[in-house]
């Protein structure tokens, strides 16, 4: 599990001394803990890792976003800190689907469904979620979806 191994790694960076580390990792475990607590009301309790791989798939896209806002501001110094976290969170993320394969997993789903244009786009994004959710950055995925319905 997932979780198992961030406790580790915060052990780990603990012993280690690596504050930077030890911080991003600490961060991590306080957003999924965040997450167990809004998750206590819900009816339905989804699978532990895919609960904390959807936080960490939050948290590198708030990453990637503040890079690119701290660079256009002209604070390279705070990128680095976001890049140094970024480089953490992605540690513990399942390998991502390359550029192709997820090409390829989107030319079957639009097969499969017979999706035909961009009105189709939520039924074959839909799918390529249920199925390859946790190892897909969706923002990209979106864009190769988009580019073939059109």
């Amino acid at each position: 599990m997932i979780r198992d191994t961030l406790k580790a790694a915060q052990v780990a960076a603990m012993k280690s001394g690596d504050k930077p580390r030890l911080a991003a990792v600490r961060l991590i475990l306080a957003k999924v803990k965040d997450r167990d607590i809004e998750l206590r009301t819900a009816s339905t309790q989804p699978d532990d890792d895919a609960m904390v791989i959807e936080v960490l798939q939050k948290m590198v896209k708030q990453r990637r976003e503040s890079i690119q806002l701290f660079e256009q501001g002209g604070r390279p110094e705070k990128a680095e800190e976001e890049k140094a976290e970024l480089a953490v969170i992605e540690e513990f993320l399942p390998q991502q689907l390359s550029e192709a394969d997820t090409k390829a997993a989107i030319e079957a789903i639009k097969a499969e469904t017979g999706a035909a244009g961009l009105k189709d786009m939520g039924k074959v994004m839909a799918e390529l979620k249920a199925r390859h959710g946790s190892v897909l950055d969706m923002g990209k995925a979106s864009g190769w979806v988009k580019e073939a319905l059109a």
